[in-house]
């Protein structure tokens, strides 16, 4: 793993726990450090787990679909193409895999830094609790700065990426800039190949909105 600033250590933690805590996240305050470490790493692992297996669930359903059409195409043009297309995606599902798994190999690292930096461990809390206060709020925003979307319809890891940037800019006391770029490369680890461009479109919406309010 690069050397990074604590707060971005935490904010990957936070990101990865987020959908995995409790109900209450204030719950967290009265946890030992120990504790609340092994808390937000679970969470972590298992939102790591189920993007990686809902990314390879969807390559081998574009693989079957291509294989598919292969067999019955007859060799049409058009057949082929849309084949090819499939395949395509398919590839690219696989490769997002590939990166969500990289992102493993630096777990222990992170684990280390969250045990042993309370800075990590402060902020990743304050993220997460920041969250769950101020969520309507926070998804009133985001929704603001979708076109022609609605943040139920976000991936999970997308709405994520959005709820800790829009929590920072507006509650956290975090420059709009350090908030897009920090999430925006968030959502090069763990978002689609354009995920980041959209994360990048939408929280600049914001910003502007909030210029003009």
């Amino acid at each position: 793993m690069q050397r990074r600033k604590p707060q971005q250590i935490a904010r990957e933690l936070a990101l990865l726990s987020l959908s995995q805590l409790p109900v209450n996240p204030k719950k967290l305050e009265k946890l030992q450090d120990e504790q609340l470490v092994a808390k937000l790493v679970l969470g972590a692992v298992r939102t790591l787990t189920t993007e990686v297996q809902d990314t390879l669930n969807s390559a081998a359903a574009e693989l079957q679909r291509s294989n598919d059409r292969l067999l019955t195409s007859q060799t049409r043009a058009s057949d082929l193409n849309t084949a090819r297309t499939m395949l395509q995606e398919a590839i690219t599902y696989t490769q997002t895999a590939i990166n969500q798994l990289g992102t493993a190999v630096d777990f222990p690292e992170l684990i280390q830094l969250a045990n042993q930096d309370k800075e990590v461990r402060n902020y990743a809390k304050e993220i997460v609790i920041t969250v769950d206060e101020n969520r309507n709020v926070i998804d009133q925003i985001i929704s603001g700065a979708l076109v022609d979307w609605q943040v139920t319809r976000l991936a999970q890891i997308d709405r994520d990426i959005l709820q800790i940037a829009v929590a920072e800019m507006n509650f956290m006391a975090v420059p709009a800039s350090i908030a897009i770029n920090e999430a925006v490369e968030l959502a090069k680890r763990y978002s689609g190949d354009d995920g980041h461009r959209f994360i990048n479109g939408v929280l600049r919406r914001v910003t502007e909105q909030k210029q003009i309010a």
